[in-house]
């Protein structure tokens, strides 16, 4: 249980989707926590996918714990109550559960099903940012975090399909912006995986920037071993290997991003 002093509300809460599975998204969610927790910002990371590889990628033993992001979401257990500490500093995580991989035919017939998690992320909360990690598939719990959040940030891998499985999930955020959540913008793509030693990593570069221009963030994630093997010790690749190729690269796009929040002072400026 987490008791911080609150800060009124005022999160940048972001959603990590796609709904196609092995992009490296929960890598993204995991590891961009940690970077702007590195930098100074507290982070509250809600773990929205039933597979929960982000709360195990950080160290959190799920068996052991009473309540997760399910009782949140079907019990109204405050947010506070179940958000765990992360062994990154300032770091925070709101566990899955194996009870959400039932969540979608129990939130069809609930009562304000599109709204329960920006119900539970609207009280006052001690955190600078709020990253959801949603499940790879465009259901009612991305949904869900779709209408909590302020902005989705897309990570993408480098292969054939990438911009058919953009398309789709540009039309589910436009869907949502005229539905439920007017705000929601896709905040940006982050390139994954990439190989520049691969010619196709460098055509579907360059064809996602063709397509979506400065929505695509400069940094890209290069294709890591280090990155992989971070998840089994229940570290960030931050803090597994802070110098490998993939924890320097979240480090950048987490600075990228802050000069892109609005806002962005010049306090954040100096210690990015």
């Amino acid at each position: 249980m987490i008791s911080k002093s609150p800060r009124n509300g005022t999160q940048r809460i972001i959603a990590i989707a796609n709904q196609k599975g092995g992009v490296g998204k929960t890598t993204t969610a995991i590891n961009l926590a940690t970077a702007l927790c590195a930098i100074g910002k507290t982070v509250l990371l809600v773990d929205l996918d039933p597979q929960g590889n982000a709360s195990t990628g950080l160290g959190v033993r799920r068996a052991l714990l009473r309540d997760s992001a399910y009782d949140v979401l079907f019990d109204g257990v405050p947010v506070l109550e179940v958000a765990v500490a992360a062994k990154v500093p300032r770091l925070s995580v709101l566990p899955s559960s194996i009870h959400l991989s039932g969540a979608e035919i129990e939130l069809v017939n609930a009562e304000n099903r599109e709204q329960r998690l920006k119900a539970a992320l609207s009280g006052a909360l001690p955190y600078d940012y709020v990253i959801i990690d949603c499940p790879p598939s465009l259901n009612l719990l991305t949904l869900n975090a779709f209408v909590a959040a302020q902005s989705v940030i897309v990570p993408l891998q480098c292969e054939f399909y990438a911009l058919e499985g953009l398309s789709h999930l540009v039309k589910t955020i436009q869907r949502v912006q005229k539905h439920f959540n007017p705000d929601l913008e896709m905040q940006g793509i982050v390139l994954t995986m990439v190989d520049r030693r691969n010619r196709l990593s460098t055509m579907v570069e360059d064809d996602v920037r063709g397509h979506f221009g400065d929505k695509v963030y400069k940094t890209v994630i290069p294709r890591n071993v280090r990155l992989s093997e971070a998840p089994s010790f229940g570290l960030p690749a931050i803090v597994y290997d802070m110098k490998c190729a993939g924890a320097q690269a979240y480090i950048q796009l987490a600075k990228e991003i802050l000069r892109g929040e609005k806002g962005y002072s010049p306090a954040s400026r100096q210690a990015a």
